[in-house]
């Protein structure tokens, strides 16, 4: 790259922070955004769009939130809307087990063995991996993986936040890139299949209809979140100071043989706990399975009905608690079942500003919800879409774009599928186009958008952990870091879509990529 284009680049990307950095402090930033969301769905509530939900059919009217109802309702839900936020308590609970296992050192000594045997140059490729992989566990990447992100750069003496910039693009830049099959396969295919039957009431879908193209996904995601970390997000950070006070900070000083034999106890702890996981998952009739898979084809295991996806959040918290308290009590950092709990506050004193942010934050997704104004917005962009008459090629294109465009106003990845797919799927059905294909294509641009939307539910948790190294951390640092990926992953994921296309390898089990298949 030339000098001249890393300069625009540069000062492209020092625009989008100084700006962004300039808005409300978040917690805010949400609550104006709640206000804007209120104003206009008073404002735009007596127009007739005209529109119905492609699901239900229903007519989709924008719901007047000004109206003393709505507010009595606002007021009479308040701590419901906010204790029920769904990241909140994934990550307060996730984050108790991990304070355990950061403040007894358990954390610390891993990462200093991991340290021992990657080279410096691999660490951003096998992060990025782990973020990757981290899908299968829900949403845990986002309390895990992330932070120790940063904490695994700080420790190899590279700058923090490029570490924690790495994380975020494989969690969630890359959610659609995974060589391990989660929950979020059989959902979207569930979507996929009504809407292909608009079209074709005979239509069957395979639950792993995508997996092969996700799974060689991984590979493109990690080779291209390497270069874009080491090659541009790095370089600019190298004068951002780390300014946290230095107690905060993770040490990596040499290991002693009191830390290696209590880091072994720790970790045949943890063995044990996941061999006991495993062993009671395993038989046909176990507790862990669905009783009631949504698919033959899929395991019971997997499925969003199975009490093991239910649990996850809670098993991460065990598996990091247990170990946790071995290696504390064995290297002498706990002395007593106080320190314990000490470990567990301090965990939750980090958390203090998120869970203000998540406060303002889940009432403003609950209010932009409720106006139905971001669904009116994907039917209108769909239908235009549409109205285009583009070649199969370009249409493919539009829906990343269109997707990626959407998904800035509504998160969920399963509920924009439930609400686009309908119109998407029996459309390119009529042009040849599989419902295999179109989902893939709304994969990409589900995942490229994620990293760059305030509006993810877990962007405010991204913007606390870089916090931990550089105080002034600010929605604009966040977003100027992160629009590298969410651009080079949607110009690079689609080019590697339309290749796979043209060259006819399968997308996954029994999938193809015409309808009807050849």
């Amino acid at each position: 790259m030339s000098k001249e284009k890393r300069k625009f680049i540069d000062r492209f990307l020092d625009w989008i922070e100084r700006t962004g950095n300039k808005l409300p402090d978040p917690a805010m930033l949400f609550f104006f955004l709640m206000v804007i969301v209120w104003v206009f769905s008073a404002v735009l509530s007596p127009i007739d769009f005209g529109k119905f939900h492609p699901r239900t059919e229903e007519e989709l009217k924008v719901i007047n939130l000004l109206t003393g109802e709505s507010l009595a309702e606002f007021l009479a839900t308040m701590v419901t809307v906010f204790v029920t936020f769904a990241p909140l308590g994934i990550v307060l609970v996730a984050m108790l087990g991990v304070g355990v296992a950061e403040h007894s050192g358990f954390i610390n000594v891993g990462l200093k063995k991991l340290l021992s045997f990657t080279p410096r140059m691999l660490l951003t490729p096998v992060l990025i991996l782990v973020a990757i992989v981290s899908h299968t566990a829900a949403d845990a990447g986002y309390v895990l993986v992330i932070p120790l992100g940063g904490v695994i750069f700080y420790a190899a003496g590279r700058h923090p936040l490029a570490g924690i910039a790495a994380a975020f693009a494989g969690v969630s830049g890359g959610f659609s890139a995974n060589f391990v099959p989660s929950g979020i396969d059989p959902l979207l295919m569930s979507f996929t299949q009504e809407a292909a039957q608009i079209f074709d009431p005979e239509m069957q879908i395979n639950p792993l209809n995508n997996w092969f193209f996700t799974a060689i996904s991984s590979i493109l995601i990690t080779t291209v979140g390497w270069y874009v970390t080491d090659k541009i997000i790095e370089p600019r950070l190298k004068d951002v100071k780390i300014d946290a006070d230095e107690e905060d900070l993770p040490k990596m000083e040499k290991i002693t043989p009191k830390e290696n034999k209590a880091f072994l106890y720790a970790s045949l702890a943890m063995l044990a706990g996941i061999a006991a996981l495993i062993i009671w998952a395993i038989p046909e009739g176990s507790a862990l399975r669905d009783p009631n898979p949504p698919n033959d084809d899929i395991s019971s295991l997997v499925s969003f009905g199975a009490p093991l996806m239910q649990a996850i959040v809670p098993l991460i918290f065990l598996l990091f608690v247990i170990p946790g308290v071995v290696h504390g009590f064995a290297s002498g950092m706990f002395k007593s079942s106080k320190d314990l709990i000490d470990s567990m506050t301090k965990a939750m004193n980090s958390m203090a500003y998120y869970i203000v942010m998540a406060f303002f934050c889940a009432l403003f997704i609950d209010a932009f919800a409720k106006s139905n104004i971001g669904l009116l917005i994907a039917l209108y962009g769909a239908d235009f879409l549409q109205s285009l008459l583009l070649p199969g090629e370009v249409t493919i294109v539009g829906i990343i774009v269109l997707t990626a465009f959407v998904n800035l106003l509504v998160g969920s990845a399963s509920a924009k599928w439930a609400l686009i797919a309908p119109i998407f799927v029996p459309m390119l059905m009529q042009l040849g186009i599989s419902p295999d294909l179109t989902q893939a294509a709304y994969r990409v641009g589900d995942s490229v958008s994620n990293i760059i939307t305030p509006l993810l539910p877990y962007f405010p948790l991204v913007v606390v952990f870089c916090q931990r190294y550089v105080k002034d951390t600010g929605i604009g640092t966040l977003v100027s870091m992160m629009i590298p990926y969410s651009i080079i992953f949607m110009i690079t994921w689609s080019i590697f879509l339309l290749i796979y296309w043209w060259i006819g390898i399968p997308l996954g089990l029994q999938a193809s990529f015409t309808y009807p298949p050849m």
